[in-house]
């Protein structure tokens, strides 16, 4: 049986550094204090805003909100049909709703749902004929949780894609999120730095009529264009699946992305299919269009999960420094883990810290040459069979999450008891249990909590 072994207090702390950025800092909230509001599918613009007497739209509430108030949406469907202004032109970008209203640390603006209900705002029945973000979040320090986001359509073909939520503020908190289904990425940080994107979902988003072809643009999640120096951009506890074109994807930012508790899985396929469609990566980790930059940002990606992704689980994508891979599992994936960077002459070469990695099915890396990769699967003379794991199931990874939001404990790709790839690893100054890390997501004998 694993003994549980505590970190020393400074790698403990460098540890909570390394994750803490301003927004999840917002996970510690306490019961909100400030003036409470609530807006309900049968509500009235012209009333109280009470739990009798709510209001109907968001906008109405955000006109009121201030910094540490709450406004409660009450369970039902919020429709959607135009953009709160007009298309300047084809390609012009409109809003359906946008939070320009920001908060202050310590005193977010909360948009959450009514505990036990489900509000969605549903904008399949938009006619803008440019492209269109369902939430356009500008503004800073706000919480958005328990929201489910569906159907942003895109309604001509001279356009890339559109969106659910585009955010361009920064230190939000987006929480037990659902968004799905709209026609491009379901959440797409644009900008923003220092937010934190916790338990939430995006999947079975499609962007059929993208000028570029296709399915070329609909992730599951994107952060990009983000300026250097600013706070990381952090996605914890989430689920990308049957997305066009990637689950995650970093391509063109210039601050940090921290990747952690999170599974990408059957992306890269006309969802519910086996149909090819876009690049098909499960974590897209940077890149620049295969283009050189000198100050790029080093991300990381660690206790992830990527199986069955078209593509890649693990893509480096052209990145010109390497990103650290710490206890990640690939299964299935062509191949599990690609770390195909760039040099400052555009030659491609080997890039990426890979440590404790499990790569099982399908091929387990490409582009390892130059890359510092030491006690992963393949380093090791240990033989991989199904017996290795409790269970190698790729169904059932998209059941309800637990009421807390976070990701549900499943058998599947966790290593058994009596597997060979237990304590397999090497210290990286992240928790494990017994004398040293194990190899993969899930480290046996751990009970699934926050990194903290």
């Amino acid at each position: 049986m694993k003994q549980h072994v505590k970190i020393p207090v400074a790698a403990a702390a460098a540890i909570l550094l390394s994750v803490l950025t301003p927004a999840s800092a917002l996970e510690a909230e306490a019961t909100p204090a400030g003036n409470v509001y609530y807006v309900a599918p049968n509500g009235n613009d012209s009333a109280a805003g009470t739990q009798a007497a709510p209001w109907a739209s968001i906008a109405r509430a955000q006109s009121a909100a201030r910094a540490g108030d709450t406004v409660y949406f009450r369970g039902g469907r919020y429709t959607y049909t135009r953009a709160n202004s007009a298309c300047s032109s084809q390609t012009a970008r409109v809003d359906a709703i946008t939070l320009n209203k920001s908060g202050t640390s310590g005193n977010p603006i909360r948009y959450w749902a009514q505990p036990g209900e489900k509000p969605v705002f549903d904008f399949s029945r938009m006619t803008d004929n440019c492209r269109i973000k369902g939430f356009s979040v500008t503004g800073s320090w706000l919480h958005l949780k328990g929201l489910e986001v569906t159907g942003v359509p895109q309604n001509n073909t001279r356009n890339a894609e559109s969106w659910g939520l585009w955010i361009s503020g920064s230190n939000n908190t987006f929480e037990q999120l659902d968004t799905h289904h709209h026609m491009g990425t379901g959440l797409f940080i644009n900008g923003g730095a220092g937010n934190l994107v916790l338990n939430s979902d995006s999947h079975h988003n499609y962007d059929l009529r993208s000028s570029d072809g296709p399915g070329e643009n609909a992730d599951g999640f994107g952060a990009h264009y983000t300026p250097a120096g600013r706070a990381a951009n952090v996605f914890r506890g989430c689920r990308a699946w049957w997305n066009a074109d990637d689950g995650y994807d970093l391509i063109s930012t210039y601050s940090p992305v921290i990747i952690e508790k999170s599974w990408a899985w059957r992306n890269g396929y006309v969802p519910g299919t086996t149909t090819p469609s876009g690049n098909g990566a499960g974590f897209k980790a940077g890149g620049y269009g295969a283009e050189w930059e000198a100050n790029a940002p080093k991300h990381t990606v660690r206790f992830s999960v990527a199986f069955l992704n078209k593509a890649a689980g693990f893509y480096a994508n052209h990145h010109p420094v390497a990103n650290d891979f710490f206890n990640n599992t690939g299964y299935g994936n062509n191949p599990n883990f690609n770390l195909r960077g760039i040099d400052s002459r555009g030659n491609a070469v080997g890039r990426g810290n890979l440590r404790n990695n499990l790569a099982y099915s399908g091929t387990a890396t490409s582009y390892l040459s130059g890359t510092s990769a030491t006690h992963n699967s393949w380093n090791l003379n240990v033989p991989l069979s199904d017996s290795q794991f409790q269970s190698v199931s790729t169904s059932g990874w998209d059941v309800p999450r637990p009421a807390d939001g976070s990701l549900p404990v499943l058998p599947h790709l966790r290593l058994a008891a009596n597997s060979a790839l237990i304590d397999k690893g090497t210290q990286v100054g992240l928790p494990y249990t017994g004398p040293a890390p194990d190899l993969g997501a899930f480290e046996y004998g751990a009970a699934d909590k926050p990194i903290q």
